[in-house]
This record gives C-alpha cells, structure tokens and sequence, in this order.
C-alpha cells in the first residue's frame, strides 16, 4: 500500500514537472522533446491573447469618426424643460440643438388690491457649437446662436373696488361699480435672434466609443437686448377718494399720460437687463449611427 501512495504521488509530480524524469521513470530526452514541441504553440496562444487584448482596448479608446454618433439628453433649465440634440464634428468640436419649454397659467389669483389671470411662457431653441479643449476631459466653451425665442409673461388685471392704482406718484381710486381693468406684457424677447454663449462640463458623445452615458452641465447667458414692458388700462373707471366724480379711464387725459410715464420708469430699470441666464443639466445618452 505503501508503495502505491508513493508511487501515485510521483507520477503527479512528474506530471506537473517538478520531479526529474529519473524519480518517474520516463526518458530525459523524451520530457525535454515533449517541452519544446508545446513551447511554440504556448508563446503563440499568448501573442493571441495579447493582441486581443490589445485591440479591445483600442477600440475601446478609440475616437469616433466624423458625425459617426447622436446624443439625446433631457433635463432642467431656468427655463423649464431642457433638451438637446448632438453630434460629433471631430475631436474636438460637437454641434448641438437645444430647447427649452415651460408653461404656467394663473387664475383669479388675489393680490392686496388686484385680481390677476395671467401666463408666463418659456419658449426658446438654438444651436450651438461646442469646443473642448482636451478631449478626454469635459470641460467645453460653446457660442452659439438662439433662433427662436416665445419667451415672456402677461397678465389682465382688475384693480378691486374702493382701492388705489398708484401711476407716477399720483393715486387714482378704482370705481366699486365699474372697477379699473388693464392688461400688461412683460417681454424677455426682444431680439427673437441673439447670440449666446456658454460653458459646461460633461461631453454628449464621449471621445471613448464604448461610453454613452453622460451627465451634462451647462452655464451662460444669451444677449436678447433689454426686456419690453407694456401695459394698459382699457375699462372702468378712476375717481376720487371719496368714490366720487368718476371717469372713464379711456378717457381720463391726465391718468392716461401719468400711466405713460410710469411705463417708462419702469422700462427704465430693466434696461440695464441686456441679457438673461442660462443653465442647465441632465442625463444624456450616445449611439452609433454609423
């Protein structure tokens, strides 16, 4: 019994080689002939591999070709829902659309001396060129040109009965039988075209062809110019403080003129506005589309 562990336990080791042959009993020329016909075909399997290796990794930080590749991403913005569009121009440069949507409608809503009913829309859509210095990292610069641009708010409103509308310092009280209504618009796209510019972190289309997801930021501003304030006063009437000698605003010369200049004192302190924010971010997402 004896002798067969022994004899089992060297024939393991001369199969796993670390036994001389003479310990096995085969023929030294015949363990080392054996060696070398199996060297070749090893070192060959490993060159194999390696390439494979080699050329996984490859293509795996390999740049895309030109306009090989579309983004699609979704997101927040400042003015309301963001999406945006991308392609890849070449190492360095993508092209981008973007827009913007958000809608809010204000019913019978109360304010000390005012009755509101109201809309505020964001509406805009661009393009964008973004540059990214080192490709490999997130950080872009985009120019860019707005081509569309709904964005603004108004309102009509009915100032109560009994109570005071202040115009250019002077108070007029609205009539509690026929009360003063007007309406007023607030602008934000003057220029329906402008220019705007940007900067952010995160690439759309990843200059690693085997990523696709990505976490875009952006901030900047676009140059609409200064915003637009309308308003006016087109029924009721305007009387004293007593309620009394009451006219009609239509009519009302002094009133009218008086509502003119507080037009203006209020274009005035937005006309230093020549320009509004922009900033975004999301989740995008890349693919080949050739």
């Amino acid at each position: 019994m004896k002798k067969f562990v022994v004899c089992f336990a060297l024939g393991l080791l001369a199969a796993s080689g670390t036994v001389d042959a003479q310990f096995t009993g085969a023929p030294a020329g015949l363990m080392t002939a054996r060696a070398q016909s199996q060297a070749p075909a090893v070192a060959r399997a490993q060159r194999e591999v390696a390439a494979l290796q080699a050329a996984k990794q490859a293509a795996a930080n390999a740049v895309p070709k030109p306009f090989s590749r579309v983004a699609v991403s979704a997101g927040i913005s400042a003015m309301g829902v963001n999406m945006q569009v991308a392609t890849n121009v070449n190492k360095y440069i993508n092209v981008r659309a973007t827009g913007n949507y958000f809608s809010y409608t204000m019913s019978n809503q109360s304010f000390d001396d005012y009755t509101v009913n109201g809309k505020l829309d964001f509406a805009t859509a661009g393009l964008s060129a973004d540059f990214y210095p080192f490709p490999k990292h997130g950080l872009r610069f985009s120019p860019g040109v707005q081509f569309y641009n709904q964005n603004g708010a108004t309102a009509n409103v009915t100032v109560k009965g009994g109570t005071s509308l202040s115009l250019n310092d002077v108070d007029y009280y609205s009539s509690s039988t026929n009360p003063i209504q007007g309406t007023a618009e607030f602008g934000l796209n003057t220029r329906k075209q402008a220019f705007t510019a940007t900067t952010g972190w995160g690439n759309l289309i990843s200059r690693k062809a085997s990523k696709h997801w990505s976490f875009p930021v952006e901030l900047g501003v676009a140059f609409v110019d200064a915003p637009t304030v309308k308003m006016a006063l087109n029924s009721g009437q305007a009387c004293n403080a007593s309620g009394q000698n009451c006219v009609n605003v239509t009519d009302y010369a002094e009133l009218q003129s008086n509502l003119q200049a507080q037009i203006k004192k209020y274009q005035d302190d937005v006309n230093m506005l020549k320009f509004y924010p922009i900033f975004s971010f999301g989740v995008g997402y890349s693919f080949h589309i050739r």
